[in-house]
């Protein structure tokens, strides 16, 4: 699934991210936000947002994530950056290990597509950026 977004502005933080994808997940059906969602935003070269896609729709706990669906509409629409955000539906915002052992898959990936994931996303009481802490620098 698609999101429209209005924000034309280039994404500059994660806490931009943030506020787009919590006001997202907020407009969704109170079910649907106690399980976990996995979305990709596609950026072009001056990082302002042309899609976001939900990628997965979990359990309470987990979403399936792979490579090839997190990409498949960055190449269709032919992007230069792409940033993956999940939600926690507990609040908590440290990644677990499945978290940082995918986000090194997109990464590795994203280096043999051409497409660069400047960040990885969590949000729940907050947010944690994978960039900003750390875990995603030693990755590139």
């Amino acid at each position: 699934m698609t999101i429209k977004t209005e924000h034309k502005e280039p994404i500059q933080d994660a806490n931009t991210i943030y506020l787009i994808m919590s006001a997202i997940l907020n407009s969704e059906d109170e079910i649907d936000r106690n399980k976990e969602h996995f979305w990709s935003i596609g950026l072009n070269a001056k990082n302002q947002i042309q899609y976001i896609e939900l990628v997965s729709l979990g359990t309470l706990s987990n979403s399936l994530i792979h490579p090839r669906e997190t990409f498949r509409f960055a190449i269709m629409k032919g992007v230069a950056n792409i940033i993956v955000c999940h939600n926690h539906p507990s609040g908590g915002l440290e990644p677990s290990r499945e978290d940082i052992a995918i986000t090194e898959r997109l990464v590795s990936s994203g280096e043999i597509l051409g497409i660069k994931v400047l960040d990885h996303v969590i949000i729940g009481n907050g947010y944690l950026s994978m960039m900003e802490k750390g875990l995603l620098k030693c990755l590139q």
